[in-house]
């Protein structure tokens, strides 16, 4: 997807923010890759359009530079852009205009990928990232001036809120779910295969050096993760929220409402 074509959807938002906010229609824009599209957000939301924007671990983490020919397990959509376009999209969170980060986590088996073809229009369009989302971001997180509190904004708080979930996630707070991960901000490893939990292990991260190292994971306070290892039963449960009725929704406050 080329980023006149991603500009263009994003400029028609843009063009009807007036209707946006009067009809109290709340749009969220998702996997946000193009640079070249900031300048119409940030002019949305300036004229009170009930927007919000994320961006994902791959965009802010990759560059098209370093792709090689024909290496499909890079191919996502929209695409992953240039290096400046990458620092571009990391001013914009420091400055506040994208909202949060999210994985977008995409997996597939091998052979989708087609990496013997290395057919890019042919290939499956997704990357899998859940797993290392937190050591993904806080490498470069840390490197350009955003804090612990900042990560946990634009990785938990913010996509608790946005989905109408704010009043029991997002947050370690009494009456809250005890949704935590325990992890070493300091602790350097690399990724390496074996490590991988995903059930394909497909991914453009092999190699990389980050830093972080997540410990354990608790879900509403129960230990489901510690050093490699899981719990033999998942304890996920279907969250639900509840509803408003046309007409009875109160007039938004931007972000969230």
């Amino acid at each position: 997807m080329p980023q006149d074509i991603e500009c263009l959807r994003i400029r028609f938002l843009k063009h009807n923010d007036i209707r946006l906010s009067f009809f109290r229609v709340r749009c969220h824009i998702v996997h946000l890759s193009s640079a070249q599209s900031l300048t119409i957000i940030r002019k949305a939301k300036e004229a009170g359009a009930p927007l919000t924007v994320e961006t994902t671990h791959h965009y802010l983490s990759l560059s098209s530079e370093h792709i090689p020919p024909g290496a499909t397990y890079f191919k996502c959509c929209p695409p992953v852009r240039g290096h400046r376009n990458k620092e571009a999209l990391w001013n914009a969170l420091l400055q506040g205009h994208i909202d949060m980060v999210v994985s977008d986590h995409s997996p597939c088996t091998p052979d989708l990928k087609l990496l013997k073809e290395g057919d890019y229009m042919k290939a499956w369009g997704g990357i899998s990232s859940l797993q290392f989302g937190l050591p993904l971001f806080w490498t470069s997180a840390r490197t350009r001036g955003f804090s612990l509190t900042d990560v946990s904004q634009l990785l938990s708080s913010n996509t608790a809120k946005l989905c109408g979930l704010g009043n029991r996630k997002g947050a370690i707070k009494v009456g809250y779910d005890a949704d935590l991960v325990i992890w070493d901000p300091d602790k350097e490893f690399q990724v390496q295969e074996n490590d991988i939990h995903h059930k394909n292990k497909l991914t453009p991260y092999l190699g990389f050096l980050l830093q972080g190292k997540v410990m354990a994971t608790l879900v509403r306070g129960t230990l489901v993760y510690f050093k490699g290892k899981h719990v033999a039963q998942p304890t996920g449960e279907l969250v639900l929220i509840h509803t408003v009725e046309p007409g009875k929704a109160s007039a938004p406050s931007a972000p969230y409402y």
